[in-house]
């Protein structure tokens, strides 16, 4: 029996909670190992984002999961367990992190920034991704850099590290006041933008873009401003499982050296995307080329050295 995209999100939603509620201070992980434990269940559970393009995206009435690092996480699958049935949870940004450390989810496939605190908690492959976390206005906006965020109505989705970006913003202002307001998910995020409620939406630049080329009408917003940060992004799995991290990380790191990563990377980035076929005209930079080049797991700390 299919199980609905939303019951797939009030189930991962429910666990997290439940999670949270009564796990000990110092969470315990599943001692099974992971590629043990998907040969045990014949399946592997990939944590999905349902309004994310063109990291992970839900796509039309059948309930296809799709983006950059949807096919990662495929791709990797694919070479560590290739008998395994994928299994696809819809997740949030709020929840994915508690659902892969009790064991719920096998491996994270949305756009998830690694730093130092969540490296206590979860394991983070080699960087796949570098965003720079800028703002999304309306077209007719006057916002066109952050020293013009005090006074100003600015969303977030919650749980994402744009929201700790925006409260540091708001210290070197020197107190000026900005209201964050937080959707639950980058869809909310963005409607409250797009229906006046909030001036900007603060979010990583690659999803921004995403948000803007599936929205109702795209030429109504540009995203301006310099960065407010760097961000490596990465999969992510159980922390305490070595063996399943060299597996991954040694698919992703053949995917570069190869070539074949700038050419998943040009397919989500570059040509024209689903729903609406549309480009998000972000080629491969200087920074992530050579992140192909040299693979590392560094966290958001070493970037802002």
């Amino acid at each position: 029996m299919a199980i609905s995209r939303k019951t797939f999100t009030a189930l991962a939603a429910g666990l997290a909670l439940a999670y949270t509620a009564f796990a000990p201070a110092q969470a315990q992980t599943p001692s099974t190992p992971t590629l043990e434990k998907i040969k045990a269940s014949g399946k592997a559970v990939l944590g999905v984002r349902e309004t994310s393009p063109p990291m992970a995206y839900a796509l039309g009435a059948n309930e296809k999961y799709v983006g950059y690092h949807v096919e990662l996480c495929e791709r990797v699958l694919k070479e560590v367990a290739p008998d395994a049935k994928l299994e696809y949870m819809a997740v949030t940004a709020q929840n994915t992190l508690p659902l892969v450390q009790n064991g719920t989810l096998d491996i994270g496939c949305g756009p998830t920034t690694n730093n130092t605190a969540r490296q206590q908690q979860v394991a983070f492959a080699v960087t796949t991704y570098v965003s720079e976390v800028r703002m999304a206005v309306r077209k007719d906006s006057d916002l066109k850099s952050i020293s013009q965020l005090a006074g100003r109505t600015i969303a977030a989705s919650t749980g994402t590290t744009a929201v700790q970006l925006l409260r540091k913003q708001e210290r070197a202002l020197g107190g000026g006041a900005i209201k964050t307001v937080l959707g639950k998910d980058h869809h909310e995020s963005f409607l409250l933008l797009e229906t006046g409620r909030a001036d900007a939406f603060v979010l990583d630049d690659n999803l921004l873009a995403g948000m803007i080329a599936n929205s109702k009408d795209p030429s109504a917003y540009r995203i301006v401003g310099e960065p407010l940060g760097a961000e490596p992004i990465a999969l992510l799995f159980r922390k305490d499982d070595p063996t399943f991290k060299a597996a991954v990380d040694g698919v992703l790191t053949k995917l570069m050296q190869s070539g074949e990563m700038e050419k998943i990377y040009t397919k989500w980035f570059v040509n024209p995307i689903p729903p609406k076929n549309m480009s998000l005209n972000l080629p491969l930079g200087t920074t992530l080329r050579q992140l192909f080049a040299t693979p590392n797991d560094k966290p958001l700390e070493t970037y802002q050295q």
